[in-house]
């Protein structure tokens, strides 16, 4: 099955093109350090999800680009292209001379539907070049415009649209100390609208990609492009192809709905979150060596200390005795506690991954109680390693991570709306203070669901 993706807004762009270049160096890289005949499944199967043929040979990635500036998209298009390996279809773009101006009420009710017309007959273009259609992979940021506003729009264009489609929404959170000075409102107003109309939110945080450069990658400026490339690496690493426990021989056809059928249970818990291990730069490879049991002791302990990434890692938390409950204690001063999980997949790239032990991720303590640990769990593998690491692990997992960060966003929403700041940016677009309050009890609700597991 394949994957439209839709990449909006300047953000949004720049990481896609940084997806689809991840996806290709992975594919014609010589380190897959596996069978000939491996390595060529691997490749058609990236190749179906991700990409079509065109008669040049060109795989041309199934992608539809908008944006309401021509500046990035333009860059993008002829970036795609130099690289000869893949491209973007000519055709597949929309953007217009004017931006939203960082108000996510314009990008939504102005610039949505004056272009909704457009946008979507570019959308079931590429939907209908599918042989199966595994549904749609958005790509945006919360902090500006048209990411957010545009982007909530779209999602529920393509809900509509495409009612039996799984739709995975792929959000940039924005730096804490602000881009933008209403990110905490276009974030609100960006979450609430997509908790709606998408089937799950797979969340990066700007702050913890931004750490993983200067710690782990070792990057003395870092750039956006930089932020970017982590990003698509992280993403590489989920949407690659594995084997999953259902898919026997083949790698698997449903990317989108396998995830979905792993990590949503339940239509109030969407919150995704993704970890990898390990990242480091490129010329510190050669010089590394990794166990399995290593890096699953590192990411399970990841999981379970709510740690962003392998460095830093609080090794005191403990899961709770079985039969206990422990009452959260995210949203007060207390030292942050067990991160409690719906459900976790941790997805293994590499040699030797038929013999990992995974026993510690069905621990019964680290999930809800309202869940079978055999059915909260579970694990994707290959044998084909990913982006020249010889072993690598990741984990999308569905849990607290992101409840300290989406209750930090909403309040200091709620301060700015307490005191009527800005609000009159959005009022003139047609969003009223009612829209506010509707988002903010929305997310409220998710916040009281996620404490209370």
């Amino acid at each position: 099955m394949s994957i439209v993706t839709v990449q909006l807004g300047q953000c949004g762009n720049q990481i896609g093109h940084e997806v689809f270049n991840a996806i290709c160096s992975d594919v014609h890289g010589r380190h897959g350090l596996c069978s000939k005949k491996e390595n060529e499944s691997y490749r058609d199967a990236c190749k179906e999800r991700f990409f079509c043929e065109e008669e040049s040979g060109v795989p041309v990635a199934r992608a539809v680009l908008v944006d309401m500036e021509p500046k990035v998209i333009s860059q993008t298009l002829s970036m795609a292209a130099r690289s000869g390996y893949w491209k973007y279809n000519d055709q597949s773009h929309f953007c217009q001379k004017q931006g939203s101006g960082n108000n996510w009420a314009n990008g939504y009710s102005v610039h949505g539907p004056r272009h909704k017309e457009v946008i979507m007959n570019l959308v079931q273009k590429e939907a209908e070049k599918c042989d199966r259609l595994g549904g749609f992979f958005t790509i945006m940021s919360m902090a500006g415009g048209t990411g957010s506003g545009l982007g909530a729009f779209v999602t529920q264009c393509l809900r509509d649209a495409f009612p039996t489609s799984f739709i995975l929404n792929h959000v940039i959170w924005p730096y804490g100390t602000g881009e933008v000075i209403v990110q905490n409102y276009n974030s609100v107003l960006t979450l609430s609208h997509l908790y709606q109309s998408s089937d799950a939110l797979l969340v990066h945080e700007n702050d913890v990609i931004h750490k993983i450069c200067a710690q782990l990658m070792n990057i003395k400026q870092i750039s956006f492009r930089d932020v970017n490339q982590v990003i698509a690496h992280q993403l590489g690493s989920v949407f690659q192809p594995t084997y999953t426990a259902e898919s026997g021989l083949h790698y698997s056809r449903n990317p989108l709905g396998d995830l979905m059928e792993t990590l949503v249970p339940h239509p109030e818990f969407k919150m995704l979150a993704l970890r990898n291990i390990p990242q480091m730069p490129e010329n510190s490879l050669a010089y590394s060596a990794f166990s399995w049991p290593g890096l699953i002791k590192h990411l399970r302990q990841m999981l379970i200390a709510n740690a962003k990434m392998e460095e830093g890692i609080d090794w005191q938390v403990r899961p709770p005795p079985l039969g206990s409950s422990i009452p959260s204690s995210h949203l007060t001063n207390k030292p942050a506690h067990f991160n409690t999980s719906i459900a976790n997949l941790v997805i293994l790239r590499g040699k030797d991954t038929h013999s990992v032990d995974l026993g510690s991720f069905r621990d019964p303590p680290l999930y809800t109680s309202w869940l079978n640990p055999q059915d909260a769990f579970h694990a994707w593998k290959t044998p084909r390693a990913f982006n020249k690491y010889e072993k690598s692990a990741s984990l999308v997992s569905n849990s607290q991570f992101l409840l300290k960060p989406l209750d930090n966003v909403v309040g200091k929403a709620w301060n700015m709306f307490a005191s009527k700041a800005y609000i009159h940016q959005y009022t003139k677009f047609g969003i009223e203070e009612e829209d506010f309050l509707d988002s903010f009890t929305a997310l409220e609700q998710v916040i009281s669901s996620y404490t209370t597991l």
